[in-house]
């Protein structure tokens, strides 16, 4: 026994030896349900994220930044997507080159001197939404350099994280254009839906949000089964996220979207965004309709709701933080979001207030946490392959989607190059028209990516809603002087 037991000892002491206590084994991590949705075939999503600059760019101070950056050493962006025995997606942490994430194209994308820099890096865009998935055999992100263009495109593919994780990241890498030591503040500006911000309501509120929770939540499901928008020029349905795309953008001045804003009670920018999407899709159905449509006609757009507790922006810091309230990922939930036709009349800020007592009715229920709630049930219970279709049929029932991201409130720059514009879009889906605004010192931009069978001109539904706000702004400047 005595013998047996040195000989365990010295087992053990060996063992500590050649395997040191402090040695741990990586293990393959999960997705979470939601970055499983993502890469089905049905709905897989890259984020292509363009940020145009004033100078050009140096490759190698660029490649230098991103090796010595958070980027690579984030454990998303630092792992391969592998699947299990099971079937189940899981990452997989991997050695990082940062050369094999860099594309260099020296040369222009086109030939043709009447083609603008923005035209030219729309059509790339339009071209990768459709045409370019990412590798699997690396981590899921990569920098296109468009030298002649000035302009890097940055591919991530949704499952890293949604568009607050990302942006938080995208703004840790740059700095402040006034001050070089400095990163761009983060401002808790946006849309949030939390079950915290319900629990202190007057009992009459309280009811409200029982009732809109209900009736929202049972309107989504019926939009995962059968329901769907009635059929117009800008329509799309199932297998549309197969065809081809064209990419336009819309130009806005956040200070003549807070005009807007002043002339309507209470009211906030998503307000007056939705009031523009109404007014400009209406003014392009008339253009594009071959006979009248009916008055009031329901447009359904598919928007995406930060669940974390602080709205907007987020700390990286916190994000990275798996204790806090703001974690990493991709925390959100989907609202459905009506808009409706109407035609021109005297007063275009109809068309906010009409959208403001929607929004209004919708911040008032739990749609948001209830459909990732759903979602996620739907997975744990019965696989990814059902929550896939679902979430795939509630796209081709509805018409559009829409996100709107804060960007900095400030000029940045990235790598010492002061940046001129951040514009977002992603892969095709079932929609015709999909669309994407990021603000960003005192601008808006929104990248509308178009079927291009279905919207052959998206430069004039880009104008119509240029020319609503303008519209919008004109008459909101009449009623503060009344």
């Amino acid at each position: 026994m005595v013998g047996n037991c040195c000989i365990m000892l010295n087992i053990r002491k060996l063992s500590c030896l050649y395997f040191p206590m402090t040695m741990t084994i990586e293990r393959d991590e999960p997705l979470t349900p939601a970055g499983r949705l993502f890469v089905q075939p049905e709905m897989d999503q890259v984020i292509n994220c363009a940020i145009a600059v004033h100078d050009p760019f140096d490759v190698d101070a660029v490649k230098l930044e991103i090796s010595n950056s958070i980027l690579v050493k984030h454990p998303r962006f630092s792992s391969i997507m592998v699947k299990d025995s099971c079937g189940r997606e899981r990452w997989r942490k991997t050695e990082v080159n940062v050369d094999d994430h860099f594309i260099i194209r020296r040369e222009p994308l086109t030939d043709d001197p009447s083609v603008s820099d923005e035209d030219a890096i729309n059509e790339y865009l339009a071209d990768l939404s459709v045409s370019t998935p990412l590798s699997v055999t690396k981590p899921l992100w990569e920098f296109h350099l468009l030298l002649a263009h000035k302009c890097a495109v940055l591919r991530l593919h949704h499952a890293l994280g949604d568009g607050i994780s990302l942006m938080s990241m995208f703004l840790s890498c740059c700095r402040r254009a006034d001050d070089p030591n400095q990163h761009p503040t983060s401002q808790g500006i946006g849309t949030s839906t939390s079950l915290s911000n319900h629990w202190r309501l007057s009992l009459k509120k309280l009811m409200k949000v029982i009732w809109y929770t209900l009736v929202y939540v049972i309107k989504f499901g019926l939009r995962s089964l059968w329901l769907k928008d009635k059929k117009t020029a800008i329509s799309g349905g199932a297998g549309v996220e197969l065809w081809p795309r064209k990419l336009a953008t819309a130009k806005f001045k956040i200070d003549d979207m807070k005009t807007v804003k002043k002339a309507i009670s209470n009211a906030t920018i998503n307000d007056v965004l939705f009031g523009i999407i109404s007014c400009g899709l209406s003014r392009y159905l008339d253009l594009r309709s071959p006979k009248a449509l009916q008055e009031g006609l329901q447009i359904t757009g598919v928007a995406m709701v930060n669940l974390r507790k602080q709205s907007g922006l987020q700390d990286f810091s916190q994000l990275m933080n798996s204790k806090s309230g703001a974690r990493w990922g991709n925390k959100f939930g989907m609202l459905l979001l009506p808009v409706y036709y109407h035609k021109g009349g005297s007063d275009p800020l109809q068309y906010v207030r009409r959208a403001k007592e929607m929004i209004d009715k919708k911040k008032l229920s739990l749609e948001g946490p209830c459909s990732y709630k759903i979602g996620d049930t739907v997975m744990s219970y019965f696989g990814v392959k059902p929550a896939s279709l679902l979430n795939y049929r509630i796209f081709s029932n509805t018409t559009f989607t829409i996100s709107n991201v804060i960007g900095p409130q400030e000029d940045i720059t990235f790598v010492g190059n002061r940046i001129s514009s951040v514009r977002v879009t992603s892969s095709a889906l079932p929609h015709a028209i999909t669309m994407h605004m990021v603000s960003y010192a005192g601008r808006a931009d929104m990248q509308i990516l178009v079927a291009k069978d279905i919207i052959p001109d998206p430069k004039i539904l880009a104008k119509c809603f240029q020319d609503a706000l303008l519209e919008m702004k004109e008459a909101a400047q009449t009623v503060c002087k009344n």
